[in-house]
This record gives C-alpha cells, structure tokens and sequence, in this order.
C-alpha cells in the first residue's frame, strides 16, 4: 500500500538553573533560552540517538517557495563558519556513527547515532549549524539542482506518486497540506537563495527546537551538556503562523492522474477528526482502529475479502493520518485486479467500510486487532531509533512524551459502538476525495537524461 503514515497512527538538572518538569524517564528540562530537552535512558546497548528538531516544515512554508523547507534541510550539511562543506558527515563517520536529515508536513529533524562518548560532539556541531550555517549562492544553486532530482525520480517518475500529491491537492483547498514536502516544481524553478536564508532565519532558533537524546546515557550529564552546548545560541523571537484552515468540503471531488504506467491505481480520502486531547478525542483511536480492522494485519479484512476472495483487487489498503498539527484524513487506496474496473474496486472499498456501519464488528475481531495496533506501538520500544522517533513525532504534533501510555491506553478502551459510529459518520460522498491513476502506455514515457547530479541523501 502506498498511503502509509510514516512512523505513526518519549528530568532532573543538577546545578542547571533550568526548570524541572518530570521527575521519571524521560526526563524533560528547558534551557534558558526556550529549547526543550528530552533523554530516555535505554542501557541495553552502548549507542544512544541524538536528534534536533525543529517544528518547521511544510505546513509552515508561504505559497510561490514550496520546498523550501527540504532545501534548507539539504543546505544545513553544507557547513559553517567552522566545519567545512561535507565535514559534518566526516566527523559523524570517523566515531562509528551514522547521520541523516528528514523534512515532513510539520517538522523538520537531524538525527545522529553515535557511542554515548560523543553525544557532546555531536551537540556541538549540531549547535554550530543551528546559529552559524554559511549559505552561498553557488552551494545553493548546485543543491538545488540536488533537489530537483529528487523530485523527478521520487514523484514525477513514480505514478503512484503523483496521486497522492493530487490527492492532497484534492482534500485540501485551502490549508497548506495541499503542497507536497517536496515542493512543485515551478516553485523549485524559480527558488533563490534568500528564500532559504530567510527560512534559516525564521525558523532555526532555539524556541522552535527540541532536543531528544536516547540511548546508554545519564540524563543529568546530557543536561549539563546540552546547557553548555545549546544554551548559549541566543533565542529570537517566532514570527507569527498564519495557517489557513480548510473549509468544510461541500461534495465529491476527483483527480485524474495520466502517466505511463502498467495498471491504474485509486485512492480516496475523506476528512475527519485529529488527536488533539489524547484524554478526550475517542474518535481518533476509533478511526485508528478502523484503518486496522481493514488494513492492520495479514487477516485484515481488505486483503482477505477484496484480494483472496472475491479477487476484485490485486491490492487493497486503508489508513488514517491523524497525528500532525493540519487537519486530518482516512485513506482508502487499491490496484484493480486485471479484468476488474476502478469502478469495482471503488464499490467494494466503500462497502467494506458501510459493513461496518451496517453490522459492527464482534468483540473478537476488535480484540484481535486493538492488540496489534497496541503492539505495533509497543514494538517501537526495541530500537533506541525508534523510541527517539515516538518521541518527536508525539512532540511535533504537539503532544508529549507524557501522553504515550495515554495513547496506548486510548486503543485499548475503543469499543465496538465507537467504530461503528465513526464509520457511520464520516464517509458520505459529500467528503469524498478521489485520486486516480489512467495509465499510459509504458513506451509514452519519455526517457531522459540523469542530472549531472548526485541524488539526495536521503
């Protein structure tokens, strides 16, 4: 399945005079200067993960600089006032670490793993970039190019692609989730280097930062030297968000995606609910495990009904995004079986999702699968990556560390009547958003030329 939420739907300081908001692991502080510091001490293994976020992505970009965010990402490996072009990379491999960068609709996030040896190492050139990053114009222009490419192998030459990027276009008219991460093209074309300068400016300071450190680690000494580190950079005042809301959807709206491709391909989505409270929104974690019921193990029902059974699809999906600070969606998505039309497939699709309506589900089933979507979560505990990633992803959506058992628990307690009445809900075809894939003869594609330069790194 194409539609899949990445990764989704965690304090005491000594002599810091910094706040203490926790008292159990994690641990939680703030330095002085607004940036937020979170460790969980995991011993199992002599590696901790050091990652700075920043909850800028996206959703934070102005219409006419679309990108900008994955461009600057690109641009922070660039080097500073004291660590020269591809260094940061050098020093990270010369200790036995590894390093990457990733930009999303809300946030974007650099991370290291590295022995706990060098965790202030690495504080100390992440700290450097945040403050003191030399932007030029040749390094911008020869990035750039970088980043083009990536957009015409990930999303231009890829179909499927494609429809999810018009999806979004589709479900959202108004709020900045209609523009892919990537950026559009035109946009990218016509980018300069002040609009990445700008972006630096805006939005790389300490108050618009957090710090996660997990791994082999004693969470006073990270404080300590987090505040030698970090606290320095001086903090400067956020501009303010201006985030469009999205007006609610007055009927059924489609996109048709031709592009050279073997078979066609649908996906649909309708609006609904987000986490917002996780002691009060009891919709999210029934719409979660709703996408579960239809798509969260081998026996879900999708697979089993629409592909081995009636053998309508050749593959079938659900899911449900419900965790960013935008708006939220629940995804429906499938590949037709030959001899079978997008027609058909939208038609069973959507009467999967009207059984439940209809009929409920027994305590039996929703056990089976409340303790694998449980379980999925829980899993994430097995990698000090994945606990590291938990953590900011909970911190970027404007959640906490402190809401996880919280979350868990909200799965747990989801009833039968709460599925049911979400499904009855939310997918009527006023809300109906269609993205689908005519395809063309593969011989249409036009080959072209590699660019001269280097995919991303990421």
């Amino acid at each position: 399945m194409f539609l899949q939420t990445f990764a989704r739907a965690l304090l005491l300081g000594g002599a810091l005079a910094v706040p203490l908001t926790a008292l159990a692991n994690p641990y939680e502080t703030t330095l002085t200067n607004g940036m937020k510091v979170i460790v969980k001490e995991d011993r199992r293994a002599p590696s901790a993960v050091h990652m700075v976020w920043y909850r800028s992505g996206a959703m934070d970009e102005m219409d006419g600089v679309s990108g900008v965010a994955h461009v600057l990402e690109h641009m922070m490996f660039k080097g500073t006032k004291n660590v020269g072009p591809g260094e940061f990379n050098k020093r990270v491999a010369a200790v036995g670490g590894r390093d990457n960068a990733f930009t999303g609709k809300d946030y974007t996030a650099y991370f290291q793993q590295v022995p706990p040896t060098q965790l202030p190492a690495m504080m100390a050139l992440e700290a450097d970039r945040m403050q003191n990053l030399v932007l030029t114009d040749d390094d911008f222009r020869r990035e750039l190019e970088v980043v083009k490419e990536e957009r015409r192998l990930r999303t231009d030459d890829q179909p499927r692609a494609l429809v999810y990027e018009q999806l979004m276009a589709t479900a959202f008219k108004a709020h900045p989730y209609r523009r892919p991460v990537i950026g559009w093209m035109p946009d990218l074309e016509a980018m300069q280097p002040e609009d990445a300068r700008d972006w630096y400016r805006r939005w790389y300071t300490p108050a618009n930062a957090y710090l996660v450190v997990v791994g082999d680690v004693d969470h006073r000494r990270v404080f300590r030297d987090a505040e030698r580190h970090y606290g320095p950079i001086v903090a400067r005042t956020l501009p303010e968000r201006r985030i469009s809301a999205e007006p609610q959807q007055q009927g059924p709206r489609q996109a048709v995606i031709k592009a050279p491709a073997e078979l066609p391909y649908l996906s649909m989505a309708w609006h609904v609910p987000a986490l917002r409270d996780p002691a009060t929104d009891r919709e999210a974690y029934a719409l979660q495990v709703l996408a579960a019921l239809l798509d969260g193990y081998d026996g879900a029902r999708l697979t089993c009904h629409l592909v081995r059974d009636s053998g309508i699809a050749l593959s079938a999906g659900a899911s449900y995004d419900g965790s960013g600070r935008g708006p939220a969606l629940f995804y429906l998505d499938g590949v037709p079986a030959a001899g079978q039309s997008i027609e058909t497939l939208q038609a069973a699709l959507r009467a999967e999702l009207q059984a439940i309506a209809d009929e409920g589900v027994s305590t039996a089933e929703l056990a089976r699968v409340k303790t694998q979507a449980v379980a999925s979560r829980v899993f994430k505990r097995d990698s000090l990556m994945g606990q590291a990633m938990e953590i900011g992803y909970l911190e970027s959506a404007g959640l906490s560390w402190q809401d996880e058992e919280r979350l868990l628990e909200g799965l747990r307690s989801v009833t039968v009547a709460e599925v049911q009445d979400v499904a009855r809900r939310y997918f009527s075809d006023d809300g109906l958003n269609i993205a689908r894939l005519d395809p063309q003869p593969l011989e249409s594609a036009r080959p072209r030329s590699r660019s001269p330069f280097a995919p991303a790194r990421h």
